[in-house]
């Protein structure tokens, strides 16, 4: 299973009735010329990997500078987040799971695509496909590592099921070498799959 791309033939038969008639509906008005499919695309990726993603950056980068918040954070989630402007459908009762030295978290939604959309925005097609929602759970160390994240051994993978009613943000682990970064500078290196715990983050 690689990342973004490779997946979204497995998706097309998982569609709804909505999702298919919105799918229709973008075909024929490219097909009219009223839709640029390339910019249509351009910008759902840029809401998926930019905007959206940028709210749980921010989250995490106060965590992390921040001791009083993080507890508040880990303990009270949905009110942490909520008291920095994020909050919402999709996001009514979150959970947040610290990764340590000792254990990595991984998020999926084995049954659908349920996913915080406050603090990441649209979900990736990987995440709603078939493969990652399967796999994730039944060896989640390989597909960590087709996402380029290889854990020692004596780490342990915790898999979290989200559902309707709980929505999970992994905490990353804060890189070495950070500890002079401001919030505004660890806010940037934090990604959307750090924060499903696909990967980990890294400094440049």
């Amino acid at each position: 299973m690689a990342h973004d791309h490779d997946h979204e033939h497995a998706e097309s038969s998982e569609l709804t009735d909505i999702e298919l008639r919105v799918r229709a509906l973008e075909s024929l008005l490219t097909q009219k010329g009223y839709v640029d499919a390339a910019a249509l695309d351009a910008l759902v990726q840029y809401h998926e990997e930019k905007i959206g993603p940028r709210n749980g950056a921010q989250v995490i980068a106060k965590a992390w500078t921040d001791p009083t918040y993080k507890e508040w954070l880990l303990s009270e989630p949905t009110a942490a987040i909520a008291s920095v402007g994020f909050e919402g459908r999709q996001g009514e009762d979150m959970v947040v799971l610290e990764n340590t030295d000792e254990v990595h978290n991984m998020v999926v939604c084995t049954l659908c695509s349920c996913y915080p959309w406050p603090v990441l925005g649209l979900p990736p097609v990987w995440y709603k496909s078939a493969p990652y929602r399967s796999r994730a759970v039944s060896e989640p160390r390989s597909v960590l590592s087709e996402f380029g994240t290889e854990l020692d051994d004596s780490i342990e993978v915790r898999v979290w099921d989200s559902t309707a009613e709980l929505r999970y943000l992994v905490l990353p682990l804060r890189p070495e070498g950070t500890d002079d970064w401001t919030e505004e500078q660890l806010a940037e290196i934090v990604t959307r799959n750090s924060m499903i715990g696909t990967e980990v983050v890294v400094a440049p």
